[in-house]
């Protein structure tokens, strides 16, 4: 056998893998090849849409299922033994595990993370590979982890049989919680963004101790009702009769399956506590309050809970005086674990101070780049009354005739103390342009609005603006706040992606966070937001993809400047385009900025923020500030921009060809070095598919240059600025040469409907024999007669190359 010849994945079956299984390991439990891990990020330009690529370990070695030790990176034999370590050591870095191996069939070259190994990296035999209790006898070491604690850490994941898995962050951070634990750590802090999966990760960290023994009671707390009702009906459905609601009121729900159950109760009626359970789930503003016999946890004794779980921790848990601070001290002894997309850290809150610093992060940023998030744009509408201030004009009156005070109004007051009409109907006006420019009028809709009463009235714009579709169903538009029970109970089918309707809700804080909207593509903006807590909270609500519904990015449309928190050092997971539409533009975003009558770009207008935690300002439970109603004043939109981020996070102004280009050269140093790779390629299209895989399909950018022109062409003229030729003027040089006087009649023939078959549809795949089966080859003979006028396939493939090179024969 000539090793040499063989490839990388016959190295690692002939190889690597009898050497693994040689050292002790598990070929079906402890050997998985080729894990994905990623799904691949989103790229969002324009009107572009796609996937880069997963990234892939050749093998993942694991000591149980879901707690991973090692990579091994595989390469032909071509390659040396430690080619492959670099691209492994960043693997192993993503999937936080602390042994990594690269090899080409001839050994390993093995690298410590730990840095308990006297040298860091070492080349093993392929008899020498390291067993799986060598391994764990390491990993342990390195975890400090004591007998007791490793049969902890060893507890066995769920596993329903449907061959779900968790993905690679959620093992990460499970495994960091349960070893946190198992290590005699009380407090324990998670940051995991948005969209993410918190509650399934919660389920997998409460199972494992609770399967172990190690917590006998557990109490799960979030402060959203439909929070605790989805979470018993999908996630902690295998607790089964273990588990129950800490509620008065029965409540029947639909489990993810579509069959449907009643949730048990750990209440009676009289409120006392049923202790027969052993997973309880609260509402913590079902069981404490601020009169005494509303703190109903009392009745549990301190001890009663070994395991407490808080969701969502960051929203009151963390100043010092809250309500749940009230239920977390009562039960001290407790293991508490806190879960949070955004840890609050102010001068006056923090919950790194309660819990300590976070033992596991997973943030927006790397969401986004994994593919698992969406990424979205950012609309920025500036309105001339937020930007310019308004000032009443002498003796103005209200809509009451009352005089309007003579000051200077400006964004922070709009909706809360002044309302302009004509500013709410524009706003209303705006989002549904979007929606029809989009050319979708059913995209799950949010808008955020300053207060109860404001999201009414932003209700009552939008159905006159959609006034067709209201027509048709009354439930098109809503309004979806604490006080309205009508609107509260649409929120099922507003998350649902099987249920139509309603499609755009209006809001003030209800759905700014825990609510999983998988399918929102669209949030408007409002009202200010002061914290970058809230901010975070609020983009999470469209980062959901749902591959079903074709969603893959949402839009973001900002009226009042909150999207000035992406300059904040905090935000991490910046938009992939910001567009500042004008008065008279479309509110989609175009490819490419438009400039002002000058030349020049308008700067970024950046409107007032207010702080999150005011109280509405009217409706119930509101401060009750009156407000003034001022009517006929008018309101128009200025101002307009595109920017993108670049590879550093930073925004510039950039068009589509300028971002292709950019692009093309950091694959391409040089003409020269395209060219050789070009000509070098057996499979042209091979190129072209490699491109679009790393987000760049060329066929963007071609419909852009309304050119027509090939692959090459487009990638020659777009990044060196060489000049073109079109898919005819190439066609008409190879004619020219008659380079085809070689071959037989029918093989010329054949030759000839090749090129017209290029000319006209710039198919590049040329060589493939299946093509040979449409017109109009169907009408010159069979693929086998056709293919026989060459001498063979392999004389075929041969003709069709040389054909292609004399295509480009003339670049230099």
């Amino acid at each position: 056998m000539d090793k040499k010849s063989l490839t990388e994945r016959d190295i690692c079956t002939k190889f690597i893998l009898p050497a693994i299984k040689r050292a002790g390991w598990d070929a079906m439990v402890q050997v998985r090849e080729e894990v994905y891990f990623t799904k691949g990020k989103i790229t969002v330009r324009g009107k572009l849409v796609s996937r880069g690529k997963a990234k892939k370990a050749d093998f993942v070695l694991y000591i149980k299922p879901n707690i991973p030790v090692a990579v091994i990176e595989a390469k032909d034999n071509n390659h040396s033994i430690g080619d492959g370590i670099q691209q492994a050591l960043d693997y192993a870095e993503t999937l936080e595990v602390p042994f990594v191996f690269s090899s080409n069939g001839d050994g390993f070259l093995f690298h410590d993370r730990t840095g308990a190994s006297a040298q860091t990296e070492v080349n093993v035999g392929l008899d020498a590979f390291p067993s799986p209790d060598e391994l764990w006898a390491r990993y342990s070491a390195w975890k400090g982890l004591s007998p007791t604690a490793e049969e902890l850490v060893l507890q066995d994941y769920y596993d329903d049989g449907s061959g779900k898995a968790p993905r690679y962050y959620q093992v990460n951070a499970v495994n960091a919680a349960i070893e946190a634990v198992a290590r005699g750590q009380d407090r324990v802090l998670l940051v995991m963004a948005t969209g993410t999966g918190k509650t399934y990760t919660s389920f997998q960290i409460i199972w494992r101790l609770w399967k172990a023994g190690h917590k006998k009671r557990i109490l799960f707390l979030a402060d959203r009702n439909v929070l605790i009702d989805q979470t018993m009906a999908n996630d902690f459905r295998p607790f089964k009769d273990k588990m129950a609601k800490l509620s008065t009121h029965s409540k029947t729900i639909e489990r993810s399956d579509g069959s449907s159950d009643s949730l048990a109760l750990g209440l009676t009626k009289q409120r006392r506590i049923n202790p027969a359970f052993e997973i309880y789930l609260g509402l913590y503003q079902a069981i404490t309050g601020p009169e005494e016999h509303q703190k109903l946890f009392r009745e549990f004794s301190p001890g009663f809970f070994d395991l407490i779980v808080i969701d969502e921790c960051h929203r009151g848990s963390a100043a010092a005086d809250s309500a749940w601070r009230e239920i977390l001290n009562h039960f001290s002894s407790a293991t508490q674990i806190g879960l949070t997309a955004t840890p609050k850290e102010t001068e006056y809150v923090s919950n790194t101070d309660y819990f300590g610093a976070p033992v596991f992060t997973y943030s927006l940023r790397q969401g986004i780049n994994d593919g698992f998030l969406a990424p979205y744009k950012v609309v920025k509408v500036h309105i001339d009354r937020d930007v310019e201030g308004y000032r009443p004009e002498k003796g103005q009156v209200d809509r009451d005739g009352n005089k309007v005070e003579d000051r200077i109004y400006n964004a922070k007051d709009f909706d809360r103390t002044l309302v302009l009409d004509d500013r709410t109907k524009l706003t209303a006006r705006r989002v549904t342009e979007f929606l029809k420019e989009s050319g979708d009028r059913f995209q799950k809709t949010i808008v955020f609005c300053v207060d109860e009463e404001h999201a009414a009235r932003m209700r009552q714009a939008l159905v006159n603006e959609n006034k067709d579709l209201c027509d048709a169903n009354h439930r098109y538009v809503m309004r979806i706040t604490g006080s309205d029970k009508e609107g509260q109970d649409q929120l099922g089918n507003f998350i649902d992606p099987e249920v139509p309707y309603p499609v755009i809700v209006t809001t003030s804080r209800l759905l700014s966070t825990g609510v999983d909207a998988q399918t929102c593509r669209l949030i408007a903006l409002d009202r200010a937001i002061g914290s970058m807590t809230e901010f975070k909270q609020i983009v999470g609500r469209g980062t959901r993809v749902h591959e079903d519904m074709k969603k893959f990015f949402f839009t973001l449309v900002d009226f009042r400047g909150a999207t000035s928190h992406f300059a904040d050092p905090e935000f991490d997971g910046d938009p992939v385009q910001i567009y500042v539409p004008g008065a008279d533009d479309p509110v989609t975003p175009p490819d490419d900025p438009v400039p002002l009558s000058d030349g020049n770009f308008p700067p970024t207008v950046e409107g007032e923020t207010g702080g999150d935690d005011e109280p509405d300002a009217s409706g119930p439970g509101g401060a009750g500030t009156r407000k003034i109603y001022v009517d006929g004043v008018g309101a128009k939109v200025i101002a307009e921009r595109v920017e993108y981020l670049d590879e550093h996070g930073k925004l510039v102004t950039e068009t589509l060809r300028d971002f292709t280009k950019a692009a093309l050269k950091k694959r391409f140093a040089s003409l020269d070095d395209f060219l050789k790779r070009w000509k070098g390629a057996e499979r042209k299209q091979a190129i072209v598919e490699e491109l679009a895989a790393e987000g760049l399909p060329l066929d963007v950018i071609a419909d852009e240059l309304g050119k027509n022109l090939d692959p090459f062409d487009l990638i020659c003229h777009v990044a060196f600025d060489a000049k073109p030729l079109t898919r005819q003027e190439r066609a008409e040089q190879v004619k020219k040469r008659d380079v085809f006087t070689k071959y037989g009649d029918r093989a010329r023939a054949v030759l000839d409907a090749l090129l017209e078959k290029y000319q006209d549809e710039g198919v590049l795949t040329l060589d493939d024999t299946n093509v040979l089966r449409i017109a109009p080859f169907d009408t010159m003979g069979t693929v086998v007669q056709l293919v026989k006028a060459f001498g063979g396939k392999a004389d075929f493939e041969r003709a069709v190359h040389d054909l292609q090179d004399a295509m480009y024969q003339e670049t230099a």
